[in-house]
């Protein structure tokens, strides 16, 4: 069943009831941070209170392992916007340990969506038309290894200002605790 319907009914009395107005800010980030962190659901509150984040101080970018893929795909899109659309002048790539994305088997991820009625000819279609999807849906090993290769694409855009500060970090889920794996 969808969650859709409490999801309205709650939001219609979250602005009946004026609940927004703790939550106002503009569209520049306070702090001047981008952040590209995992979509891990435990990451949610947690990140932001560790870090001493409110509502308006961080453009958060969020995706499965916290992994900048292509630099010129939409995630180095998001970050370049913040830079120069939005004022943001320093980047922290956020990973995280027990990352579902570590370890992940392309071929085990493609067979659960051929059992969830993907057909095997859209699945042809797709590798005849020069997309691997092995190689897409594959996690990473090692977090570290993750955000220092995210960090890397980064420093090295071609359209990045040499006065950005880009940051690699690993955060703990259970706790908020940081480290430091790769900084300027």
């Amino acid at each position: 069943m969808s969650k859709i319907t409490e999801i309205l009914e709650y939001n219609q009395a979250f602005v009946d009831n004026k609940e927004y107005e703790q939550y106002r800010s503009n569209k520049f980030p306070d702090k001047r941070l981008v952040i590209l962190t995992c979509m891990d659901a435990r990451l949610v509150e947690l990140l932001p209170k560790a870090l001493n984040l409110k509502n308006g101080d961080a453009k958060i970018i969020k995706n499965a392992g916290a992994v900048l893929s292509h630099p010129f795909g939409s995630v180095m899109r998001s970050i370049l916007v913040a830079i120069y659309e939005l004022n943001a002048d320093e980047i922290l790539v956020i990973g995280h340990h027990d990352c579902g994305m570590t370890g992940l088997n392309s071929t085990l991820l493609l067979d659960k969506a051929i059992a969830r009625g993907v057909s095997q000819t859209v699945m042809s279609t797709l590798g005849h038309s020069g997309i691997d999807l092995h190689r897409w849906l594959t996690g990473f090993n090692h977090v570290q290894d993750a955000v220092v290769k995210s960090v890397g694409i980064i420093k090295n855009h071609p359209l990045l200002p040499s006065d950005i500060l880009v940051h690699g970090l690993i955060m703990d889920p259970e706790t908020g605790k940081l480290e430091v794996v790769e900084t300027e």
